[in-house]
């Protein structure tokens, strides 16, 4: 029941535009906002992250991460999943059921300017550095 609610409500943010640091659905928010407003929004204990630059470090986000959710081996409806596209992670994402079959990601894409949902296909999948389980989901 909360994996669809924490997809439903991430489906909620589709079509937002990217601002970083944003947190306001329909104004603006980045992938980690995204991440941590869909967990606040279905009652799931997320603090708020701020002062991270444009571009992660890769050490922060996964910190953060390890701080607050639960490293899981593989993924499944309703987990975050971080990626990296080069040295370091720097993006999160939440997996969804892709409305034509197979997984989705719902995640607030800067190179899109907006949160969208995409297939979690073999090109996502390589990028993936680690899967996270909110808190209190079991």
């Amino acid at each position: 029941m909360i994996r669809a609610r924490i997809i439903a409500e991430a489906r909620n943010w589709i079509g937002t535009p990217f601002h970083h640091q944003g947190r306001v659905r329909g104004v603006g928010v980045d992938c980690a906002g995204l991440v941590i407003r869909v967990a606040q929004e279905v009652g799931l204990p997320m603090r708020e992250e701020t002062g991270y630059s444009p571009i992660p470090d890769g050490v922060g986000i996964m910190r953060s991460c390890d701080e607050q959710m639960t490293r899981i081996d593989g993924y499944t409806l309703g987990d975050v999943v971080l990626f990296s596209f080069g040295p370091h992670p720097q993006h999160l994402g939440i997996v969804g059921d892709y409305p034509g079959g197979g997984l989705s990601l719902i995640h607030a894409y800067a190179p899109v300017g907006r949160v969208i949902e995409t297939g979690f296909d073999a090109i996502w999948q390589r990028r993936t550095v680690q899967a996270y389980r909110y808190p209190g989901v079991e």
